[in-house]
């Protein structure tokens, strides 16, 4: 028994710091990201660049208030999927010279359906939410009744978006590269999750991860 409740500890111990770690790694990155646009919109005019930072500033925020959990994989694949879905888009940049590929309307009609429906998803899960697959409730309703990852929708629209308004290469391929990770992060964290009956049932009712009738 001694050697159970040590182990149990012991795994306590190590999700309370790839918490503290995730956070930390979060925050800091955001910060950069932020700075960044700042100068976007305060020195070259970009605007819509403080619409980007609005919505990376929700990941920021969620992160602070989320439920802990001692159900987060320790896969260090799974950590280095969800860090490179988060960091990809944070490497995007506004672009100096070019044209926007639509009108600037519809590419801020864009930026602000996706943070809406980011919105719409983070408050659904409120206190569940994390980068790091891991189990911190199941959540069935609002967006999710419509597919099982809807908040990733809301990022690849914004992505979209922005890459529409700033059409260069280099964010043609972060955001490229960005969506295939994200793929195969969903993936992973099904993987996790589907070990509890209520996520198996979630999934059986729900059948389209991300986009209703194709995937």
């Amino acid at each position: 028994m001694a050697s159970i409740a040590v182990e149990s500890h012991r795994s306590r111990s190590a999700a309370r710091a790839l918490d503290l770690l995730e956070r930390g790694a979060v925050l800091g990155l955001f910060a950069s990201f932020a700075l960044r646009n700042y100068h976007a919109v305060v020195d070259q005019g970009h605007w819509f660049n403080a619409i980007m930072v609005a919505s990376e500033a929700l990941v920021a925020l969620f992160i602070l208030i989320r439920r802990p959990t001692t159900e987060v994989t320790q896969r260090g694949g799974d950590w280095a999927l969800a860090f490179a879905a988060t960091v990809g888009p944070l490497l995007a940049q506004a672009s100096s010279s070019g044209h926007p590929l639509v009108p600037l309307g519809l590419g801020v009609l864009l930026l602000l359906s996706g943070l809406a429906f980011q919105v719409w998803a983070k408050l659904t899960l409120r206190r569940s939410f994390g980068i790091i697959p891991a189990n911190r409730g199941v959540k069935a309703s609002g967006p999710y009744r419509l597919m099982r990852h809807p908040m990733y929708l809301g990022y690849v629209t914004v992505h979209i978006g922005f890459l529409l308004l700033s059409p260069n290469l280099w964010n043609l391929i972060v955001y490229g590269l960005s969506f295939a990770v994200q793929i195969v992060r969903i993936q992973a964290e099904e993987r996790l999750l589907s070990q509890d009956p209520a996520y198996a049932a979630f999934q059986a009712r729900t059948r389209f991860r991300l986009v209703p009738g194709v995937f």
